[in-house]
């Protein structure tokens, strides 16, 4: 993919974000709340992955931010698990391998962080998303894990690293 770029965030990052991740979730009628859209941290990714054992990736082409995933450390998750956060793309940005790059750069940063599982949460209207977690080795659990505090969310995954 040309001149893609995945790199860490930047404060300047955080409203273009906020915006893309909002998109998404109206494009896909997706519950404002209980959700990230309504999360206070989504107006402040740069400082809420200040947090050690967290890592966060802005994808960007041709300096425009397209979009975004990270790990975090979410408290009440099981010891040695992060939970696999925010991985949203621009409407432009879909089904072009962005997705995946965002992803394998989770799981390289899951492991150097010296998690041994990743948990993310999802919902049914993010079907394609949802299968290429599949792809990568998540499997669906029955119930959530930890306190992410989004509690519209009905989707349960979990991958050993």
């Amino acid at each position: 993919m040309g001149n893609l770029i995945i790199r860490n965030i930047q404060v300047l990052d955080n409203e273009k974000l906020a915006t893309i991740i909002r998109r998404v979730i109206e494009e896909y009628d997706v519950p404002k709340y209980g959700t990230v859209y309504s999360d206070p941290s989504t107006d402040d990714l740069y400082g809420l992955f200040s947090k050690e054992g967290s890592a966060f990736f802005v994808a960007e082409k041709d300096e425009t931010v397209l979009g975004c995933g990270g790990i975090y450390p979410t408290e009440g998750l099981p010891p040695h698990c992060a939970e696999l956060v925010k991985l949203y793309l621009s409407k432009d940005a879909r089904g072009k391998g962005i997705g995946r790059a965002l992803m394998e750069k989770c799981i390289d940063a899951a492991k150097a962080n010296g998690y041994k599982q990743l948990y993310l949460e999802s919902l049914p209207q993010f079907a394609e998303a949802v299968n290429m977690y599949k792809q990568y080795g998540f499997e669906m659990i029955t119930g959530p894990l930890g306190n992410s505090g989004h509690t519209s969310c009905n989707v349960w995954m979990l991958k050993q690293l």
